[in-house]
């Protein structure tokens, strides 16, 4: 793999960590600010919010700039971004400054896929989107946990600081080992973006992506609090909790590509979303019995992230046959879709967390699960009744 490969993980890795970081600092925040639960469970959503809109709006209009330049640019949006974090006096400027890192991360995981995409060979496709987003997996196994420990003792101001300094060590990563001349693909026409926006097969699969990514995050958004009131572990062991269950996620990150490479994304994809639904309800039934809980966790680790490299390989391929002209604006609607999954998760989580309790989030997402398991089959359908036409 190129070493222009690493620079995007290093990337990835501190994008990942201000992402997901909020999951563990949930209860820290909604004490901290006196906040409910479900509002700093909202932070999910409004980072979100930031990726899908920064994702499409931002990838379209920065399509001439240089993408070295753009990669830089980018990481230095980021860092600012959790630096007002790091300074936020209260929860409204919190929720600006996750605004504007999601931003960011939007135009850095659209360009980034088909950056990644072009550097090697068409049969290790998913498999370089797997080391990029495998930053994404490092994060929840170290940066993380890590961040939760520095929010549970020192403050969750200092854990966002943390990640400003992980920004610049990612800044320093792409000036020197990402190339100059990477070439920028033409940029879309507007009437070849409207085809994207319009094209049913493609917004099939972002249907898919919404639904199955963030169907977790139904769960996944309240995960703190869950394991300490429903499984009983204490906040320390908290931090323990989601570095072990990164571990899983790593794994299954890294498994879910090379799947995509070997059977495709479609098939790939159907085992992964039928584990996850299963996996789901299972932990419908044993979040709130200590171990049980914990090893349903750590299954359902490796199956909850694993379906990123297939999912954006395939829009992606399915882009290059449909929207040749429109890919970057393809891949990064589907970044797009993935948060707005997450922010629809988390909002859902939060509802079910206000009306029902903790305790229902799990099954709730894995009916939505559900839904993406059906919808790929459909797109697997209906790519086998293309071909003969293709033919």
């Amino acid at each position: 793999m190129p070493l222009a490969l690493l620079a995007l993980t290093i990337s990835a890795f501190a994008i990942g960590t201000t992402e997901f970081v909020i999951v563990g600092l949930v209860p820290t925040i909604a004490q901290q600010l006196g906040v409910s639960v479900p509002s700093a469970g909202l932070l999910v959503s409004i980072y979100a919010l930031g990726v899908a809109i920064g994702a499409p709006v931002l990838t379209a209009l920065t399509g001439r700039v240089p993408r070295k330049a753009l990669l830089i640019g980018l990481m230095v949006l980021f860092t600012l971004g959790n630096l007002l974090a790091w300074q936020s006096p209260n929860y409204s400027t919190l929720v600006m400054a996750r605004l504007l890192t999601g931003l960011a991360h939007g135009v850095f995981f659209s360009i980034g896929s088909t950056i990644a995409t072009s550097l090697v060979s068409k049969e290790k496709a998913a498999s370089a989107i797997a080391l990029m987003f495998g930053g994404l997996t490092v994060a929840l196994v170290t940066g993380v946990p890590l961040g939760t420990f520095i929010g549970q003792h020192f403050g969750w101001r200092e854990t966002f600081l943390a990640v400003s300094l992980i920004g610049v060590i990612a800044i320093i990563a792409s000036a020197v080992l990402v190339p100059n001349n990477i070439k920028n693909k033409p940029a879309a026409r507007i009437s070849d973006q409207v085809k994207v926006l319009m094209n049913p097969r493609l917004l099939l699969i972002y249907a898919i992506t919404a639904l199955g990514y963030g169907g977790v995050f139904t769960t996944f958004t309240f995960l703190a609090p869950m394991m300490q009131e429903q499984a009983g572990f204490s906040a320390s062991m908290v931090s323990w909790i989601l570095l072990a269950y990164g571990v899983s996620v790593a794994i299954g990150n890294i498994w879910g590509g090379k799947l995509a490479d070997r059977h495709g994304a479609v098939k790939a994809l159907t085992i992964i979303f039928a584990a996850l639904a299963a996996l789901l309800l299972i932990f419908q039934f044993t979040s709130g019995f200590g171990i049980p809980a914990l090893i349903t966790l750590l299954v359902m680790g490796v199956f909850a992230f694993g379906n990123v490299p297939g999912l954006q390989v395939y829009v992606v391929q399915k882009a290059e046959e449909v929207t040749p002209n429109a890919v970057d604006v393809a891949s990064g609607l589907n970044i797009a879709a993935f948060n707005v999954g997450i922010a629809l998760g988390s909002v859902i989580g939060g509802q079910v967390v206000s009306t029902i309790g903790l305790a229902q989030t799990p099954w709730i997402g894995a009916v939505i699960v559900a839904g993406a398991l059906l919808l790929i089959r459909l797109s697997g359908h209906l790519d086998r009744k293309m071909k003969p036409a293709m033919v």
